[in-house]
């Protein structure tokens, strides 16, 4: 792996699932313990403490100084600072995420594996998923069985393990049994989006813009 796959530059990323006829768009501006000041649909900047939900139905369950947890047209959403997202919703349409290049050119997004919560960055040039043993053991995998080998990272050679994931998710898209690479020693907190997932989806690129469409 290279380098560039750990070290990432902090950026604001757009996370947009589209799944309704209508759309909300938030922004977080300002982020402190139990309040995050965001900007929705456009408009002016507020306030929103802990438990508070705007006219327009954005309520904010939880705030720390790194992200808040929002409940946004009934769907949970966790955003970072100056991170925004839009949510829609059409009738039949296919889980859809587009992503917006961050600093470096690098696609990041949250998401989870096996429902915990984890920070992506998408990489086509990975195999599958890839996370840290530190990660892995936080998410409650038992590797004690799994398949060893090891892979090349920026610093050497290090082990590896080969896992099956129940599932991965991010915005509306949700797959389950998913292969993904367990990296001892790899830093950081962020996992590689490697082919394991991304080669079951319909990608496309214009510009900074990266669309994911979940096949059926």
């Amino acid at each position: 792996m290279e380098m560039m796959r750990y070290f990432i530059a902090v950026g604001c990323v757009w996370l947009i699932t589209m799944s309704a006829a209508y759309a909300t768009d938030v922004e977080v501006s300002g982020l402190f313990s139990g309040k995050a000041m965001v900007t929705i649909n456009g408009g002016r900047p507020r306030m929103l403490a802990a438990g508070q939900a705007s006219p327009e139905g954005v309520k904010l369950l939880s705030a720390n100084s790194s992200s808040a947890s929002f409940e946004i047209d009934g769907k949970k959403q966790t955003l970072s600072m100056g991170q925004s997202i839009s949510t829609s919703s059409v009738s039949g349409s296919k889980p859809t995420v587009k992503l917006v290049a961050g600093s470096g050119g690098h696609f990041l997004t949250t998401g989870s594996i096996n429902g915990y919560p984890i920070h992506f960055m998408v990489d086509t040039g990975a195999t599958s998923i890839a996370f840290s043993t530190a990660q892995a053991q936080a998410m409650g995998l038992d590797l004690s069985h799994a398949p060893r080998g090891s892979v090349t990272t920026a610093s050497g050679y290090a082990n590896s393990y080969r896992v099956m994931l129940n599932n991965v998710k991010i915005g509306d898209i949700s797959l389950n049994l998913v292969e993904a690479v367990v990296v001892d020693s790899m830093p950081g907190d962020m996992a590689l989006l490697g082919n394991s997932f991304l080669s079951r989806l319909e990608m496309k690129r214009e510009g900074t813009v990266l669309t994911l469409t979940k096949n059926y």
